[in-house]
């Protein structure tokens, strides 16, 4: 089948070209970009017509829990490790497979109306979760997030490497390696993950000086600093990403920027959890891959990564009291072709280039509320909203266009089935 996407402006994020976005026609040809022209007159099976709209990379979310999406906003006046001990995890052991299809079923859909198309996927809940990711035909690379220190350990690693092999060589379906931190993982335990990462060949994934306590606790269970730390387990020799990444010492970015290495930035999470602000400025000069993540909508309130971009770069500012220290182009590269690169995907997506999956979104920017555009590329990262995201496509299918969803799913049915697990879960936890 062969697509053509005509007459809108494309921002490209493949700094190849000369200019950052162009007028531009798509051809897309079973699922893979096979031309970029000016005004393409080949054969077509579908025209969109993208005239006064603009296109670029779907977006992609380098850290969340789609699980979470019945703990929107729960998280106030809490710290992180009381919303975790007190507030999340009692909940959680709760949950059933059922009750995180559900749960992840919403987060997609919220994925897919906000203009992500990727997302880096952390929890607990296997069969659930895929199904969900599976039947909306979003991109995720996934997880079975591992914890230690508990006697279901080793089985956990089982249903592991089990997912890997029953699922290896699907198209939207990736995986990486994820202990959930260093400090709910003994030390055999993150051993045992990282030979999981060098048997499969993953990338590692985890949660990483999260918050001020964390790294002060690593610092004094392991005698070293967190960087040195991971080194000295072998996560160095991975492609490696790191949530969060709140407080890193100047020493430990050194050691960071010179492995394969990405920190993936929560600023909602990090402020809303009060974890602090992490210096991305800094960690940039020294040359260390940076993407942007949401966490889950428990303490980054939803999977809207326009917001995120938004809230990212104004925070840099403000910490350096400075305007130029961080421009809305390199925080949409954030969003777009720097986490491709951390997840191992810049060959097939992150840009709108020849040869690369068809994963990008439409918007419209002809509402009143952010009209005019001035300049088109920090309208994309401060003003646009979720109501101008029109058309998502991933792999060459379009999930929505027009505003409309094309997936079948009925969302009152669903939002009915997410009460009735929000109520069961509530009594219980009253008990």
């Amino acid at each position: 089948m062969i697509q053509v996407i005509k007459n809108g402006t494309v921002i490209t994020m493949d700094d190849k070209r000369e200019k950052k976005y162009e007028k531009l026609d798509i051809v897309i040809t079973e699922g893979e970009i096979t031309e970029l022209t000016e005004n393409y007159q080949g054969p077509y099976d579908k025209i969109i017509d993208a005239t006064n709209k603009i296109i670029l990379p779907g977006l992609i979310n380098c850290h969340t829990h789609l699980g979470m999406s019945i703990f929107r906003a729960t998280n106030d006046n809490l710290n992180l490790q009381d919303w975790l001990n007190h507030k999340i995890w009692p909940i959680e052991n709760h949950m059933t497979d059922e009750d995180v299809y559900y749960t992840t079923l919403l987060s997609c859909i919220e994925m897919i109306k906000t203009g992500t198309t990727t997302s880096n996927d952390m929890y607990f809940g296997v069969g659930g979760s895929l199904k969900a990711i599976e039947e909306t035909k979003v991109r995720s690379v996934f997880s079975r997030c591992l914890t230690g220190k508990d006697s279901d350990s080793k089985k956990r690693i089982e249903e592991f490497k089990s997912l890997i092999k029953e699922n290896q060589g699907k198209d939207l379906l990736t995986f990486t390696v994820t202990p959930h931190s260093m400090y709910t993982c003994s030390k055999e335990d993150l051993l045992e993950y990282e030979k999981i990462a060098t048997e499969f060949h993953l990338p590692i994934h985890m949660h990483y000086s999260e918050n001020q306590s964390e790294v002060e606790g690593i610092i004094k269970e392991y005698q070293t600093s967190p960087a040195q730390a991971l080194k000295d387990l072998g996560y160095l020799n991975h492609k490696l990403i790191l949530a969060h990444g709140t407080f890193i010492s100047e020493e430990d970015q050194r050691i960071l920027a010179s492995h394969d290495v990405s920190i993936a930035t929560n600023p909602v999470s990090n402020l809303n959890l009060g974890c602090g602000i992490a210096d991305l400025v800094q960690y940039k000069k020294n040359g260390i891959n940076l993407c942007l993540g949401t966490d889950g909508q428990g303490s980054g309130n939803n999977l809207n990564m326009f917001y995120h971009m938004s809230v990212v770069d104004q925070l840099q500012k403000a910490k350096y009291q400075d305007p130029t220290v961080m421009g809305s182009y390199d925080v949409l590269k954030m969003a777009t072709i720097n986490g491709a690169k951390a997840l191992n995907l810049e060959n097939k997506i992150g840009s709108i280039e020849k040869g690369k999956k068809a994963d990008m979104i439409i918007l419209d920017l002809n509402n009143t509320e952010i009209y005019p555009t001035v300049d088109l590329i920090t309208q994309v990262v401060h003003n646009v909203e979720s109501n101008n995201v029109d058309t998502t496509i991933i792999n060459g299918k379009v999930l929505m266009e027009n505003h409309k969803l094309t997936i079948e799913v009925d969302e009152e049915k669903l939002k009915e089935n997410i009460h009735k697990i929000i109520d069961r879960l509530m009594e219980k936890e009253a008990k």
